[in-house]
C-alpha cells in the first residue's frame, strides 16, 4: 500500500460529511459507489481525481518533508487527507452549483488555517486570499477569521509552560431539547453528594500535576451542565475547593447558564471567590421558544438574574444566544438581540443551532428555520455585537449546524476569554476533571494531541473515579 493510500484508509466518514454538506444522499456511497476516486503518488506530488458519471475534478499537492520521520508522517497524512476532501469538494460544486459559506472546510476549527498562514509570514490580506483561493471560503468568512486571529495574537500567549483546568458539573434543572452534552437533570439530587465527593477526590489527586510538571495555571473553567444548579452548600464548597487547589489562575469562569439556578447568595459567593467571569445564557428571549426547547424559565428571569449579578458586582457576564431555534424567525431573533443590547453583557456568543443525534430535538424532528434565514440571523448577531462595541475573538463549527454556519464569540476589548481561545485553538494543555472531561496534552511541533477522556456517565464516574485519576 502506498503512503498516500495508507493516509486515506480511514477517510470515508469525512467524505460522507462532505457530500452531506451539499445535501446529497448517503446512498451514493453504497456499493457500487457512484463516486470514483483515483490516487497517484509521484516523486514529489500527491494527485487525486474524483469522478461522478460524466463529471470529474482533479487536484494535486506537494508532498511535505521533515527531518523528523514522525513529524513528516503526520504532515503527509494531513496533506493527503486535505487534498482528498478538497478534490471531492470541487466535484460536488460542479454537480450542485452550491457554494457553502465555509467552502471545503468541514473541520471544527477553521481559525487554525488563518493562524497557520500568519505564522508562515503571510500578511492578513494574503492569508485571506489563500483561504478564498485554496479552500473556496467566502470572503466575509475569511475576513472574519483574519479579525479573530488579530485579536487572539494580542492576548497573553499560551504554550507549553501553562496548563488550563476544566471542572465539569454535569447537572441541570432540566435538559434542553438540543442538548447532547454529558449532563443530566438534577432531579431529586441523590447523585449530587456522591458525585461531588468523587470530584473532590479527583481534584485533590490531580491538582499537583500542574506544579509537578513545572507549569503554571493559566485559565480555569467550571462548566457542565450548570454548576449553579448545585444546592447552596455544595456550590459554596466547590468554590472553596477551587480557591484552595487552583490559586493564581489568570482567569476563572463559572457557567451560570440557567437564570433559574441563581440566587443572591450564590452570586455573592462567586464574587467573594474572585471569579473573573460568569455566563448567564438565555439562548432566546422569547418565552414561547423557551418552553419549546425545555428551558423551564422565562425571559423575565434572565433580566432579573442580570440585574442581580450587576448588584452583586460580578465583573464580567457572558450571554449566549442561538440562531435557528425551532419556530423562530428573524423578528424573534431580533427581539433576543435587542434584549442583549439592553442588558449589555461584556461578551456575547452567537451560536448556530446544531442538532446532534443524541439530542431530544433530533428525535422529535422539530421544525427549524432554513439555512438562508439562519445565515441572516447570524449576520444580525455580528452586527449587534459590533453595536455593543465588541470584537470577534474565537470561532468554531460543529456537525449538523444549520446552513453550515458557525459559533462566534464576541467580547468588549480586554474581555476575551482565554479558556475559550485555548480550547478551540488547542494551544494549551488541559487538565479536565469530572464526568465527561477530556484532558489534553499538546505537541505543537508534531501537530499532535494526546487525549485522556473521563467516562461521561455520572454513576460510572462515581464508581470509577480512581481509574480516572490514574
Amino acid at each position: 500500500m502506498s503512503e498516500l493510500s495508507a493516509a486515506l484508509e480511514t477517510i470515508q466518514p469525512e467524505l460522507l460529511a462532505m457530500t452531506r454538506l451539499f445535501g446529497l444522499p448517503d446512498a451514493y456511497w453504497d456499493p457500487p459507489a457512484r463516486y470514483r476516486m483515483q490516487t497517484e503518488e509521484l516523486p514529489e506530488i500527491y494527485r487525486i481525481t474524483f469522478t461522478f458519471e460524466n463529471l470529474s475534478a482533479a487536484r494535486e499537492a506537494a508532498i511535505p518533508s521533515d527531518p523528523d520521520p514522525r513529524v513528516q508522517q503526520l504532515h503527509r497524512r494531513r496533506a493527503a487527507r486535505r487534498l482528498c476532501k478538497q478534490t471531492l469538494y470541487n466535484l460536488l460544486r460542479k454537480m450542485t452549483g452550491m457554494h457553502p459559506p465555509w467552502g471545503s472546510l468541514t473541520g471544527v476549527r477553521p481559525t487554525h488555517l488563518m493562524l497557520e498562514a500568519l505564522a508562515e509570514g503571510l500578511s492578513p490580506e494574503a492569508a485571506v486570499e489563500r483561504l478564498v483561493r485554496d479552500y473556496d471560503v467566502t470572503l466575509p468568512k475569511a475576513e472574519l477569521l483574519a479579525e479573530i486571529a488579530a485579536v487572539q495574537r494580542q492576548l497573553p500567549a499560551p504554550g507549553d509552560a501553562f496548563m488550563d483546568v476544566y471542572i465539569g458539573i454535569p447537572f441541570c434543572t432540566t435538559r434542553c431539547a438540543y442538548c447532547s452534552f454529558s449532563s443530566g437533570e438534577i432531579g431529586d439530587g441523590r447523585l449530587v453528594a456522591p458525585y461531588m465527593e468523587a470530584l473532590e477526590r479527583e481534584i485533590r489527586a490531580c491538582a499537583p500535576l500542574i506544579s509537578s510538571t513545572g507549569r503554571s495555571l493559566r485559565a480555569l473553567y467550571v462548566g457542565g451542565g450548570t454548576p449553579t444548579a448545585l444546592p447552596e452548600k455544595e456550590f459554596h464548597h466547590l468554590l472553596s475547593l477551587i480557591r484552595e487547589c487552583f490559586p493564581n489562575a489568570c482567569e476563572t469562569t463559572v457557567e451560570a447558564g440557567r437564570p433559574d439556578t441563581l440566587s443572591r447568595e450564590k452570586l455573592r459567593a462567586i464574587r467573594e471567590a474572585e471569579i473573573s467571569r460568569i455566563s448567564i445564557n438565555p439562548q432566546t428571549m422569547n418565552d414561547r421558544t423557551l418552553q419549546v426547547i425545555g428551558r423551564a424559565h422565562t425571559a423575565q428571569q434572565v433580566r432579573d438574574a442580570y440585574a442581580l449579578a450587576r448588584e452583586e458586582g460580578i465583573p464580567h457576564i457572558n450571554m449566549d444566544v442561538i440562531a435557528g431555534l425551532p419556530g423562530e424567525n428573524e423578528a424573534d431573533f431580533d427581539c433576543t438581540l435587542a434584549e442583549a443590547v439592553r442588558l449589555h453583557p461584556e461578551s456575547l456568543t452567537v451560536h448556530t443551532l446544531a442538532i446532534k443525534r443524541s439530542s431530544r430535538m433530533s428525535l422529535e424532528n422539530a421544525p427549524l428555520p432554513d439555512g438562508d434565514m439562519t445565515a441572516r440571523m447570524v449576520t444580525r448577531g455580528l452586527k449587534t455585537a459590533r453595536t455593543l462595541g465588541m470584537v470577534p475573538y474565537y470561532l468554531y463549527r460543529q456537525k449538523y449546524m444549520a446552513g453550515n454556519l458557525e459559533n462566534t464569540g464576541y467580547a468588549l476589548p480586554g474581555h476575551a476569554c482565554l479558556y475559550n481561545v485555548d480550547m478551540m485553538e488547542e494551544t494549551s494543555h488541559i487538565l479536565a476533571l469530572g464526568a465527561g472531561g477530556i484532558s489534553k496534552k499538546i505537541f505543537p511541533e508534531e501537530g499532535h494531541i494526546e487525549r485522556a477522556p473521563n467516562v461521561a456517565n455520572i454513576q460510572e464516574y462515581i464508581t470509577r473515579v480512581d481509574e480516572m485519576i490514574q
